[in-house]
């Protein structure tokens, strides 16, 4: 069966060859008893599991098959890893489990726990069910049950199959974040989530039972790279210091990166010194020895709330995918070792062995499951692909404004009634619209304080952001005034940090983590490009990660900086396709921008990097010393739905006759802007400050009738020349048809120095005067 598509290795004739060589039994052991001597595996169970094995065996032969003739567009495979049905077999179908793409034969055993879908409940329910969700996957059919078309990945909401990027070790940090955000709602209970009127399209329930563990996948290889550690570093953090995290990890140890061996005995000895971290270790080919141990370490796991490591060593058969020609790095003797492992042949082996199946029956139903599979390939075949680009790109970020306004009035309706005692306590009877005159930063810390009031799901976290308060004092109060559960410093690792957000989110909880600096992101970027905005992408809105990063950045700071203090780089952000980024210059608008991430996180899932410039925190003034006019009065609930700041909506100040200049910026370059507009009013020069608000999206509509009202347009861009936002502005005009004059100031492509030598790098009052006039002089 499909022996004309397989490997040099031969894998099909191989395992014909070594079963018919097997020698039945004396005795027959009961299907109900252990199929071994001191096994926790019975029979039954042996064989549903084999079934499990074949499945995915056969799934790799399909990909191939599908791939000779341009129908198939995966072939990285998981011949070889098939032990770990049995891991599925050990956890309980309701934990949540981040697979690694090798772990095919946990999937199709997972999909036979849950029982035949309503399309295969006709008969060969299991192998049919599980290998048309796969196969669906390898010819990017739009009817795949989780990505539908857009990626191959293993995952199904139904079963708890979170799908993973291909990004190596990046889902590692998000299983933490899952395992912390288990034990938090098991701890605090349904209330620690959105309320339902604020997540209309959510159960109230939590995902996962209260006592579900959190289940990891992952290659050797994956180990060295700075996610996975960081992933180990943060679960060994928390157990050190008596936090709970029932996760295990699981590590499919083959001995191959690609091409790459690890090193002899590295695997083990890095996985053994993780501290926190408790160790198990079994043969993934042998299915019973694997079963036995992934039970003793699920068991532990689940009873003591704490982290744990499952090594597997397996084999990797038929290469790393479908191009890899192994034998150009491997000796015939170590492709010959790896096929004498063949996890397939150890089950049969241990089945014939029981007398639950003899050799013939082996390799009659290995020939059943094969055509099955085949059928299966042969009907996927026909199915619709994805049509278009709104087709493909429909679930990357929902984006509902009419709902997203609802949800922004119904939480003020709720703070004026019945959470109005609750608001009370928050703030300790100290209203902010009561306080007067706010800053930028204290503005920011009422905003989430009424967040915090509003979702008792909501939590706020970072360094230093609990005890200290931030380092700019921006979380002052909120720990004391809710609790070290819900707002709590973590160590210093962004990796970390987004990726307990990325687990917290997918739990039902709204997180606001804290990246202390911007430059302080980009080590852990990928956690939002990689994990966060590919979320929805890949699962069609099964599965959401609704996150509202808060990150201090920008530059101008006076008497601290240097370059990793002020930090003008935001290209990255604006790059990643989905996510929102805010940018609030003045605390009238923090406010209202800051809710409509939130309630935007809530309603749509999505992910928002609240950019926050450091420089404007505390500022009072704008135009003299003393004259206040950058403060701004907090808004009660009652003006909260009027002042809603939409997504994608830029803010116009009019300056004099507003008839001579258009200046686009945003951040610090309002309070420049406006500070240089004022002066030319004085010359009779009529100008329109636009404050961009959001740099993604931008808001196109407003960039254009604002423009196009003056035909002059000066863009003040405090990032950098290339990659910087005034390039994404100057784009917008020439796709919007401008024909008026546009002149771009913004700051030196280079890093910026420390103390007054900022100034030459970074864009000036004085340098947006010249460019205004040189606009108005044409």
């Amino acid at each position: 069966m499909l022996c004309n598509v397989t490997t040099p290795q031969d894998l099909d004739e191989r395992f014909r060859e070594a079963v018919g060589g097997l020698a039945e039994p004396a005795g027959q052991r009961e299907p109900g008893a252990p199929v071994r001597e001191g096994s926790l595996l019975t029979g039954s169970a042996a064989l549903e599991l084999f079934d499990a094995q074949l499945t995915s065996r056969h799934l790799d032969l399909a990909g191939r098959w599908l791939r000779s003739f341009g129908e198939g567009f995966y072939t990285i495979g998981s011949s070889g890893h098939e032990g770990n049905a049995a891991v599925a077999a050990a956890v309980r179908a309701t934990d949540p489990a981040l697979l690694h793409y090798r772990s095919g034969a946990f999937y199709c055993a997972r999909v036979a726990q849950a029982g035949p879908s309503t399309e295969e409940a006709d008969g060969a329910a299991a192998v049919s069910a599980a290998a048309r969700d796969v196969l669906r996957g390898m010819v990017a059919s739009g009817l795949e049950p989780i990505a539908g078309g857009r990626h191959k990945v293993f995952g199904n909401a139904d079963l708890h199959v979170i799908p993973t990027t291909s990004t190596v070790a990046s889902h590692l940090p998000r299983a933490v974040g899952i395992a912390f955000a288990i034990e938090r709602l098991r701890r605090s209970g349904p209330s620690a989530r959105a309320p339902r009127s604020a997540r209309p399209q959510v159960d109230t329930q939590p995902p996962w039972p209260a006592d579900a563990i959190a289940v990891c996948s992952f290659g050797d290889a994956s180990i060295n790279h700075a996610s996975a550690a960081a992933a180990f570093n943060t679960a060994g953090w928390c157990d050190h210091s008596g936090l709970r995290l029932p996760v295990l990890f699981v590590c499919e140890d083959n001995g191959l990166g690609i091409s790459v061996r690890s090193p002899s005995g590295w695997v083990a000895a890095a996985l053994r010194a993780r501290p926190g971290i408790r160790y198990f270790d079994a043969d993934g080919c042998d299915v019973a020895a694997t079963f036995d141990v992934a039970t003793e370490a699920a068991e532990w796991v689940r009873r003591h709330r704490r982290p744990a490591v499952l090594h597997l060593t397996t084999v990797r058969l038929m290469g790393h995918a479908g191009a890899d020609a192994e034998t150009a790095y491997r000796s015939a003797g170590d492709i010959a070792a790896d096929v004498a492992r063949d996890p397939l042949v150890a089950t049969a082996r241990l089945l014939v062995a029981a007398g639950l199946a003899r050799p013939d029956e082996i390799v009659a139903r290995y020939d059943e499951v094969g055509w099955q599979v085949r059928k299966v390939a042969e009907e996927v075949l026909a199915e619709p692909k994805l049509d278009g680009p709104a087709d493909i790109a429909a679930p990357l970020a929902p984006r509902r404004p009419v709902r997203l306004a609802k949800a922004i009035a119904e939480a003020a309706s709720r703070a004026e009634g019945p959470a109005g005692p609750a608001r009370d306590a928050g703030f300790s009877a100290r209203l902010p619209e009561e306080a007067g005159p706010l800053t930028l930063a204290q503005t920011i810390n009422a905003a989430l304080a009424d967040g915090m009031v509003a979702n008792p799901g909501m939590a706020v976290f970072g360094e230093d952001v609990a005890v200290k308060g931030g380092v700019y004092g921006v979380t002052k109060g909120l720990r004391d005034r809710f609790g070290a559960s819900r707002v709590f410093d973590t160590l210093l690792d962004e990796t970390s940090i987004l990726g307990l957000g990325l687990g917290a989110g997918l739990a039902g909880m709204l997180p606001v983590p804290e990246i202390q600096y911007l430059a302080y992101l980009h080590n852990a970027e990928d956690q939002i490009r990689g994990e966060a905005s590919t979320m929805q992408f890949f699962s069609r809105g099964a599965y959401r990660n609704p996150m509202v990063v808060r990150v201090a950045g920008l530059a101008y700071q006076e008497g601290f900086g240097g370059h990793f203090h002020n930090d003008n780089s935001v290209a990255v952000l604006r790059d990643i396709p989905g996510v929102v980024v805010a940018v609030p210059a003045r605390p009238d608008d923090a406010a209202p921008m800051l809710r409509t991430c939130l309630a935007s996180a809530a309603v749509d899932g999505s992910v928002c990097v609240f950019l926050e410039p450091i420089a404007l925190y505390h500022t009072r003034d704008l135009y003299a010393e003393g004259d206040g006019e950058w403060l701004a009065p907090y808004l009660p609930p009652d003006a909260w739905s009027a002042a809603h700041v939409p997504i994608g909506r830029a803010r116009v100040y009019g300056v004099g006759s507003t008839e001579d200049l258009t200046i686009i910026t945003f951040g610090n370059g309002v309070r420049m802007s406006l500070r240089v507009a004022a002066r030319l009013a004085g010359e009779g020069v009529g100008s329109r400050v636009v404050d961009l608000r959001w740099l993604a999206p931008l808001p196109v509509a407003d960039i254009i009738r604002e423009s196009s009202a003056t035909g002059r347009v000066l863009i003040v861009d405090e990032t950098r020349r290339s990659g910087g936002v005034g390039e994404g502005v100057l784009a917008a005009l020439v796709d919007g048809g401008y024909v008026g004059a546009a002149r771009r100031i913004a700051s030196v492509d280079s890093f910026i120095p420390l103390g007054p030598a900022a100034r030459h790098v970074l864009v000036t009052e004085d340098a947006i005067t010249q460019g205004a006039r040189g606009l108005l002089a044409r």
